[in-house]
């Protein structure tokens, strides 16, 4: 399941990275913006998945 959480997670903040690129480029600064709270959010969920799992060992 933890693997699982980890890749939603990846294409969480790949999407993220997407919509910062284009709204880069369109000039569109909440796209932009969304972009990257969308990777952070990814990238806060990933290191909670790596404490769960430090905890598991």
């Amino acid at each position: 399941m933890s693997s699982e959480k980890k890749t939603d997670n990846k294409i969480q903040e790949a999407k993220g990275k997407v919509k910062e690129s284009v709204g880069k480029a369109v000039g569109n600064e909440s796209l932009e913006a969304e972009g990257k709270k969308d990777q952070t959010v990814g990238s806060l969920k990933n290191a909670g998945e790596k404490v769960k799992d430090a905890f598991r060992d």
